[in-house]
């Protein structure tokens, strides 16, 4: 998220709230409205309405539920940062889900907590993440790497599955692992998102896995990319 932001009164923080239940939506508006320096400047009930509304509204922050009647938070997630790269999202849940919260660390979200959490805490979270830093523990996500990768899974498959890549997809996997979309790895690399989508699928069957997270976890386990390999290419 870059550097650390600084907001006061008169330069609110602008929070963005998603979720389906409109008693919810309420009191989280009601709650941050009444700190002085932050704004809620929209919401939305449905992953669609999300993202037709949010980017335009230019939010610092993002709150999102991860449960929606037409899509999931973590997916709105990874789409609104891919058109606002500066975006905190906060992820709210009523459920503490291992594999959720990773889906929710790979789309770049800076924080995930649980509905029950109390109000002053949900208020520190939004400036946490509003000013840049991230609420996730590392501790919590090399735990949540450990358990996906599975105990029978070492550094040796990891070494042999990755040594198949070509130089490229080495590259585009460091940037899933990054946390970018497939639109923010074809902008780095200058390539179009039909191309980005191309290689993953290609590095995803040559790695063996069904999922952006498994070929992540692979790539955390396995040696750095050689020297060189962020060079330009032709393809």
């Amino acid at each position: 998220m870059g550097d650390v932001r600084e907001f006061s009164p008169q330069r609110p923080i602008r929070v963005f709230l998603l979720d389906d239940h409109e008693v919810v939506r309420r009191g989280v508006r009601d709650l941050l409205d009444a700190e002085p320096d932050i704004e809620v400047v929209g919401d939305a009930g449905t992953a669609e309405r999300a993202l037709a509304r949010g980017p335009a509204l230019g939010p610092d922050v993002a709150v999102l539920d991860v449960r929606l009647p037409d899509g999931d938070g973590i997916s709105v997630c990874r789409e609104l940062r891919s058109r606002l790269p500066g975006l905190g999202c906060l992820m709210l849940t009523s459920f503490d889900d291992d594999e959720a919260l990773l889906d929710a660390i790979m789309a770049g979200a800076a924080g995930y907590v649980l509905k029950e959490i109390k109000g002053s805490d949900l208020v520190a979270a939004v400036r946490t993440v509003a000013a840049g830093r991230s609420m996730l523990d590392p501790a919590t996500t090399a735990r949540l790497m450990h358990s996906l990768r599975g105990v029978d899974t070492g550094e040796a498959p990891a070494a042999d599955a990755l040594s198949g890549l070509s130089p490229r997809e080495r590259e585009i996997l460091g940037l899933i692992g990054a946390g970018l979309t497939n639109r923010q790895i074809g902008q780095r690399l200058y390539l179009s998102e039909k191309t980005v989508k191309n290689h993953i699928s290609r590095l995803l069957a040559k790695l063996g896995v069904e999922r952006r997270i498994q070929a992540a976890v692979l790539a955390a386990q396995g040696p750095p990319p050689a020297a060189g390999d962020s060079g330009p290419y032709r393809l």
